[in-house]
């Protein structure tokens, strides 16, 4: 599965009903990626929450990755697991799960830890914070450089952390190629149209970068 485009990030909703609503019109509007991530919900809701968006994303066609939770991501049969830098071994992670399970990773500004991950079989690295983000106030920054830097590894690269439609435009330019949008998606008024948007920039400034 190709890591690229619009990588949608959930919100903390305990509206179960709300959250598929919101991730329905992400996916219509062509979010090709869609992490679970809900930092106030207990384990209870975490799994019910997973449980209903992963016929969503089945539906769409789009990987459904878990944030941080290894055991969820095996009981459901989702598409991937994200893993922060303190939640686990990627090596470990990769022998629990299929080799074709997608497994990510923050690297936060740390070129050397994209090395690592690239070593024990990550799928994808993430950069962040790239720019001022309201979900994580106090995350050190990422410098967009970091993508030129790391292209030699060979993995898909996310920039996350203050992604706009404005800031959006930078990341890409700087070499990511994938954007992780939380807010800016789906604290949108017209949520298909925002993640439409997103979707534009990478096919617009691709082809400027050829």
């Amino acid at each position: 599965m190709l890591i690229q485009g619009l990588y949608a990030v959930t919100p903390d909703i305990e509206n179960t009903d709300l959250l598929l609503e919101k991730v329905t019109l992400a996916l219509q509007g062509g979010a090709n990626i869609l992490q679970y991530r809900n930092k106030l919900a207990d384990a209870g809701l975490r799994k019910d929450q997973a449980s209903a968006l992963l016929p969503v994303c089945r539906q769409y066609h789009v990987p459904l990755i878990i944030n941080d939770d290894v055991a969820l991501c095996q009981s459901l049969d989702a598409d991937g697991v994200h893993l922060g830098g303190t939640d686990g071994d990627i090596a470990a992670v990769r022998q629990l799960l299929d080799a074709h399970k997608i497994i990510g990773t923050s690297c936060y500004n740390r070129l050397d830890l994209a090395q690592q991950a690239a070593t024990q079989g990550a799928s994808y690295i993430a950069f962040g914070a790239c720019f001022a983000s309201s979900t994580k106030p106090h995350a050190p920054v990422a410098p967009l450089d970091l993508f030129a830097q790391a292209k030699p590894l060979g993995l898909p690269m996310v920039a996350i952390g203050g992604i706009t439609l404005e800031t959006a435009q930078l990341a890409i330019q700087a070499g990511a190629d994938a954007v992780a949008v939380i807010n800016a998606l789906f604290a949108n008024d017209d949520v298909i149209a925002s993640a439409a948007k997103f979707n534009q920039l990478f096919e617009t400034l691709t082809i400027k970068i050829l």
